[in-house]
């Protein structure tokens, strides 16, 4: 292989160096005075595989799922939190009764999720556990009772989570009734 001088080198490397600053200021200068093409848009009624439908819960039917759920609990003085989640287990609301537990937030977060995800109450999920214990180390998910889905043509649309009363069967029993005041 041929050893190229030290001169030869530079000569290359200022000529690499100028037409890379050339092209630059050439692709800058196009973009700035040519205009923008239009990103294609696809109309929403087009038959297309590539869009999915999905329902969710809007933020007064949440609201209001929440709320039942509060006042059944304080119908029998328990202090609980409840978490409204969508699908993708965003939370949409949650209501923190007065003197609910600092722990009762989360938990009714994470109860809320886990139903959801699997479309079923939280205490029938924790139930499988002695199927499958590795289940309860999935993140964001708590297999306590204290959750239930919301249903929409029989697919998941919404978790309530419920935390707080002295047992799961209470915090499912207030969620059942966010559930119950949906159907209203």
């Amino acid at each position: 292989m041929k050893k190229i001088s030290k001169r030869a080198r530079v000569l290359t490397c200022g000529a690499v160096l100028a037409g890379v600053v050339a092209g630059t200021f050439g692709a800058v200068s196009a973009s700035a005075s040519a205009p923008a093409a239009a990103p294609a848009a696809v109309t929403a009624d087009a038959p297309d595989r590539n869009l999915t439908q999905s329902t969710h819960l809007t933020t007064a039917a949440a609201t209001k799922a929440a709320q039942a759920a509060l006042d059944a609990a304080k119908k029998e003085n328990q202090r609980v939190s409840v978490a409204v989640v969508d699908r993708n287990g965003n939370t949409i609301v949650t209501l923190r009764g007065d003197g609910a537990g600092p722990q009762s937030y989360e938990s009714a977060v994470k109860k809320a999720y886990t139903a959801v995800s699997w479309n079923a109450p939280t205490s029938e999920l924790a139930k499988r556990l002695e199927q499958a214990p590795n289940l309860k180390d999935i993140p964001g998910t708590l297999f306590l009772a204290g959750g239930a889905p919301v249903a929409a043509n029989g697919a998941p649309v919404a978790g309530i989570g419920v935390a707080g009363a002295p047992s799961g069967d209470l915090d499912e029993k207030f969620a059942q009734a966010g559930v119950a005041a949906l159907k209203r």
